[in-house]
């Protein structure tokens, strides 16, 4: 189904934050949100019903830490099928009834090991964490095995051949949180030559989450600074979270994330969406921003600046270098 929407030519608009509604639902720090499949059903498929109704076209299934070895750290390592199962039903039941087109898109996070030498995890281990993880998530249904805030060459390497494996189409995102690098040193032109060799290929690559919205449209910029050949994804967290008391709290309004649509759009994003403290009416100024939008100039990173403020993790020298060639992985 993404292939298809892709293919109408028009701008998707993915949903927003899973955690940060779900801690607003009553969600409890330190608590595994993949439960909340098991144990609030009713509160996640609102969540999916609150991002359909502000007009998503994807929406990301509640399992983004849902492989074995993240769910060890709450005993559930023997429920992974079950609980990505569920996850993807939870989402399917909602897109099935919304009167249009919805994509399901199975949510796959990051293991949180380390590849050899540096940590624990081969190729092969990987492989089989997420292809475990994968198949409950197409069994459940979901359309799509979404990767997402990766780090590392080798990790989405491994969830892309897990996916294969499992026969499910995919596409991965990153997050370049580094001074325009991700934590392990990739930056955005290199992903998409890494994107450019995987057989089968990705449906679509990008960013989320990150430091904020002005780091994520550059990195973005990045992207697209040459012909990709890939639909590229933009999914940018609401702004720049700060601690207030105990609690996070983001800095990006509904105006500041309608405006990022435009610049993330206007960059040459074909889906774009909000990750970490985007919420329901977040997603609505989105919405109507994409609706209403009229196709522009590609922006500089001056103008992406200007409009959406500071990069939060500038480059070297005065900012994130655009199209620039990238170093190797660390972890090579």
């Amino acid at each position: 189904m993404l292939a298809t929407l892709l293919a109408s030519g028009r701008t998707l608009l993915a949903d927003g934050a899973t955690g940060t509604n779900l801690f607003a639902m009553g969600l409890t720090s330190g608590d595994a949100p993949e439960m909340w499949n098991l144990e609030h059903p009713d509160r996640v498929r609102a969540l999916h019903q609150g991002f359909v109704d502000a007009g998503s076209d994807i929406i990301l299934t509640n399992s983004f830490g849902g492989n074995a070895r993240r769910l060890m750290l709450h005993g559930m390592q023997d429920r992974v099928r079950e609980i990505n199962r569920l996850a993807a039903r939870h989402a399917r039941s909602v897109a099935d009834k919304a009167g249009r087109p919805v994509v399901v898109a199975g949510s796959v996070g990051p293991t949180g090991d380390l590849f050899e030498p540096l940590g624990v995890l081969t190729e092969a281990m990987a492989i089989e964490v997420f292809e475990e993880q994968i198949r409950g998530l197409k069994e459940g249904g979901a359309d799509v095995a979404w990767i997402e805030t990766m780090s590392s060459l080798e990790e989405i390497k491994a969830a892309a051949m897990a996916a294969a494996n499992v026969g499910m189409p995919y596409t991965f995102t990153a997050s370049f949180d580094t001074a325009g690098r991700t934590m392990m040193g990739i930056t955005p032109a290199a992903l998409v030559e890494f994107a450019q060799s995987l057989d089968p290929p990705p449906l679509a690559i990008g960013a989320n989450c990150g430091v904020g919205a002005s780091d994520l449209v550059v990195s973005i910029l990045g992207m697209t600074a040459k012909e990709a050949g890939i639909p590229i994804i933009a999914k940018a967290n609401a702004g720049v979270p700060k601690f207030i008391g105990a609690e996070v709290h983001y800095s990006g309004t509904p105006e500041l994330m309608a405006t990022y649509v435009g610049l993330a759009a206007d960059s040459g994003a074909r889906i774009i969406g909000g990750c970490c403290g985007t919420t329901f009416g977040h997603l609505s100024a989105m919405h109507e921003a994409l609706h209403h939008h009229h196709a522009g100039a590609r922006p500089d990173e001056a103008r992406v600046v200007a409009e959406l403020g500071p990069l939060q993790a500038p480059g070297a020298k005065g900012g994130h270098k655009i199209g620039g060639e990238g170093r190797r992985n660390r972890r090579a």
